[in-house]
């Protein structure tokens, strides 16, 4: 009997241990699974040179013009970038329209020189080569230059800046007003590429093309592409780029729309 009664007891224990594990493993599969969220570069066309880029609690404009309506709806800056002095780059109305007081104005010497005594953000100059840290974002200045003689007039070596700014795990290269710059072909490790493209004052789609294929971006948008003759060809541009290395993604936005 008493045998019996501690075989039972055995039994018991058994099918009770069961039932507890095979709850234990229900519940790890039903578990939800959490991860990190990555965040992501938003990209958001103003007009020609003119730009947004949102990447976690960072606003970025670049070149900020056609006044304060042409930024309704978008969050405050927390950095603004100015290339040059020309108005299509630095427009003063524009920036005395915009809400600054949160976000820090990296320009070069000359685009400074040229504040009136009433407006006085908070600046940063910074000349070509120059690297800096705004927040969580590494800028690095570039040169922006014109090579053809005819052309040399539109942008001295040295005036203007075009940037590397280091996002996240990203970098993203604005070329401002150059042409195909040695400067240019010898950058590396570029994520995405805005690069112009307009006659005279820049270069052709073909040297554009040609810089591209040397410093191989893994996605390049052209920008900045409308000329005294026109918009430029950015079909082509991207014809000659992907003729050459299919991996280089030639993404085109909308800079232009028709009002």
């Amino acid at each position: 009997m008493k045998r019996l009664l501690f075989t039972l007891l055995t039994l018991t224990l058994f099918l009770t241990s069961c039932k507890n594990q095979e709850k234990t493993d229900t519940a790890k599969v039903e578990k939800p699974i959490t991860s990190a969220v990555k965040n992501s570069l938003e990209i958001i066309p103003i007009t020609h040179a003119t730009l947004v880029l949102n990447y976690a609690n960072e606003t970025i404009y670049v070149d900020p013009t056609g006044g304060k309506e042409a930024f309704e709806g978008q969050k405050q800056p927390t950095l603004v970038l100015v290339t040059d002095i020309h108005g299509d780059h630095f427009d003063i109305e524009t920036l005395k329209a915009l809400d600054l007081k949160n976000a820090l104005l990296v320009a070069p010497q000359t685009v400074v020189d040229k504040f009136p005594e009433d407006f006085k953000p908070t600046i940063k100059v910074m000349a070509n080569n120059d690297i800096a840290m705004v927040n969580t974002v590494t800028i690095q200045a570039i040169p922006m230059y014109n090579l053809r003689e005819e052309a040399l007039k539109f942008h001295a070596k040295g005036r203007g800046n075009g940037y590397v700014l280091t996002i996240g795990e990203e970098r993203i290269y604005i070329s401002g007003d150059t042409e195909d710059i040695p400067e240019m072909r010898q950058l590396t490790s570029i994520d995405k590429a805005f690069v112009c493209m307009n006659l005279p004052y820049t270069m052709t789609v073909e040297s554009a093309a040609s810089a591209v294929l040397d410093f191989k971006p893994k996605q390049v948008y052209p920008y900045h592409y409308r000329g005294t003759e026109g918009l430029s060809d950015v079909a082509k541009f991207k014809t000659l780029v992907n003729a050459d290395n299919s991996e280089i993604e030639v993404i085109q936005l909308d800079w232009y729309p028709k009002n």
